[in-house]
């Protein structure tokens, strides 16, 4: 099988797996922004997830020759090595659970805060753990400098969501006072706005134009009318709480993968070598794939969120994105991969870098989706401040790498 070996290759497999995890969440907003739901959605994805982990396990895990310290995929899964891939299966489980709270997050807070929320948990808390499970490979004072910036991340970015919601009141007050004089009668100011559950009664009511521009409170009914997941009227509180459940989430599955491939806690017999990352990555993405399958069939015909009822064979005949929402599941799932491949040769704290990816997603953001466009000076501030303590954190985190020794 290939292994990753160097500090360069790891560190390269690090920025590549960074742009595809701080793709794939764009991936997904885009699909709810446009009315399909999460439900059909996470269902296209979790089969290409589990798809990539096939794919990396039947060509890295199988080139070259296969050695008793080092057996090729196919070989290692005739082996008694149940407790490793016990623990790998845990690290899939968390994964599915947060990646699931993910899409309903990512309505509620944006992408670019949803990020690095997430994120900056994982850091602080998975980082942490795998510093003390790798024997302390990488240089503590680089190592946790760099934690510190993303735990500043967090309190910026909780931060700019709770300043861009202010802008946007601001701003549907503004439309409010307009309509106010242009109808000659009352109109519901944005706190009642909020209330109004049907998209049709906010386009009657305030006059919404198909050409909005970007920013204005005109163009933020629009996107409410077509998105999937109706956040308006919903707490603050609510997509906060989710975002933090899917972070932790995140925090435990690079530990317990960490755990799967150099068993730590020493559960394996001593003839019977470590799972390599290809064998437990596709434990990882078997225990992932079960997960999301029995929830999300379960949420179709039990929405979550005040959505509408679906069925199985309602997502079967809904094509409608299933192309982008695939594309979605193979980027996670190739760049969960990379992550895994850098972090077993340079260490998974310092591997733990690729969680910057709210960079490429705050790009996304902006692009896309046209996030923060007339806000307020404190808002751009925030913002600006949040992405400079990511770029720092990645690069303290990679500059940290160490090397893991081969037994």
């Amino acid at each position: 099988m290939y292994l990753v070996e160097s500090r360069g290759g790891a560190i390269a497999c690090m920025f590549l797996s960074l742009f595809l995890l701080g793709t794939w969440p764009a991936v997904f907003t885009l699909l709810e922004r446009r009315g399909r739901l999460p439900q059909h959605t996470y269902l296209d994805y979790t089969i290409t997830n589990f798809l990539a982990a096939v794919i990396i396990a039947f060509t890295f895990g199988e080139l070259g020759e296969s050695t008793a310290e080092n057996p090729n995929f196919l070989i290692q899964l005739t082996q008694v090595n149940w407790p490793s891939i016990l623990f790998a299966m845990a690290g899939g489980v968390v994964l599915s659970l947060g990646n699931l709270s993910t899409q309903y997050a990512l309505a509620f807070v944006g992408l670019t805060v949803t990020n690095v929320i997430t994120t900056s948990i994982t850091v602080v808390i998975g980082t942490s753990l795998n510093y003390f499970l790798d024997d302390k490979i990488n240089n503590a004072e680089i190592l946790f400098p760099g934690v510190g910036c993303f735990l500043m991340a967090v309190c910026f970015a909780s931060g700019l969501h709770a300043s861009n919601e202010k802008d946007n009141e601001a701003k549907f007050k503004t439309l409010a006072n307009n309509k106010i004089e242009e109808i000659g009668e009352q109109v519901p100011i944005y706190k009642e706005i909020c209330l109004i559950s049907d998209a049709r009664d906010i386009e009657n009511v305030l006059g919404t134009t198909a050409k909005a521009k970007v920013g204005t409170a005109d163009f933020l009914l629009e996107v409410e009318n077509r998105r999937a997941i109706k956040v308006f009227g919903k707490s603050t509180y609510t997509g906060l709480g989710i975002t933090f459940f899917a972070g932790l989430c995140f925090s435990l599955f690079s530990p317990a993968f960490n755990l799967a491939t150099n068993d730590q806690w020493e559960t394996l017999r001593e003839d019977v070598p470590h799972l390599s990352v290809y064998t437990a990555f596709f434990w990882f993405s078997i225990s992932c794939f079960v997960i999301a399958i029995i929830l999300n069939i379960s949420f179709l015909y039990r929405p979550v969120l005040n959505l509408p009822r679906s069925s199985f064979k309602a997502y079967l005949s809904d094509w409608d994105g299933r192309g982008w929402a695939s594309l979605a599941g193979l980027l996670c799932g190739f760049g969960n991969g990379l992550q895994f491949m850098g972090g077993q040769a340079a260490g998974y704290a310092a591997a733990d870098a690729v969680q910057a990816y709210p960079l490429v997603g705050t790009f996304w953001g902006i692009i896309l989706f046209r996030e923060y466009h007339r806000s307020s000076r404190r808002t751009y501030t925030l913002l600006i401040i949040m992405l400079l303590m990511f770029i720092v954190a990645v690069g303290v985190l990679m500059a940290s790498s160490g090397q893991r020794k081969r037994l």
